[in-house]
């Protein structure tokens, strides 16, 4: 299976005291140990992962470092995870998506169809995406 990984999950994923980090870090252990997960990224959940980062962390954490700490993760996956450059446009949202705060999961969504893959998240509010177990 492929997943494309979206904010909250790479969020979650790379910062302990996150309230879904043990969740997430399960979830992403027992699926490197299928030989068939492969795990996507793309610039928006980068992007979003740096700039959660920086602004969760009050400056403690800097641009930089937190672009250092998504590197990290990301060759933690070794060839499991492959870049997925993303050339949806912002339009032609799916009628669920009607606040701005909806309207990256709705592109994600879109984006990881276009690819025949499942958006991965932690996040209920998403139609048709994967929900990380529990």
């Amino acid at each position: 299976m492929k997943y494309l990984l979206d904010v909250n999950t790479l969020v979650a994923w790379g910062w302990e005291d996150h309230v879904e980090h043990s969740r997430v870090a399960r979830w992403i252990r027992q699926q490197r140990s299928n030989p068939d997960s492969v795990f996507l990224t793309s610039a928006i959940p980068q992007l979003g992962f740096v700039r959660v980062s920086v602004q969760r962390a009050a400056g403690q954490v800097t641009v930089g470092e937190a672009a250092e700490i998504l590197a990290g993760m990301l060759a933690a996956l070794g060839e499991r995870h492959t870049f997925a450059p993303d050339d949806q446009v912002a339009k032609d949202f799916p009628s669920w998506c009607r606040t701005a705060a909806q309207t990256t999961d709705a592109h994600l969504g879109k984006f990881a169809q276009s690819l025949g893959v499942k958006l991965v998240t932690c996040d209920q509010g998403i139609p048709g995406a994967f929900l990380i177990p529990r």
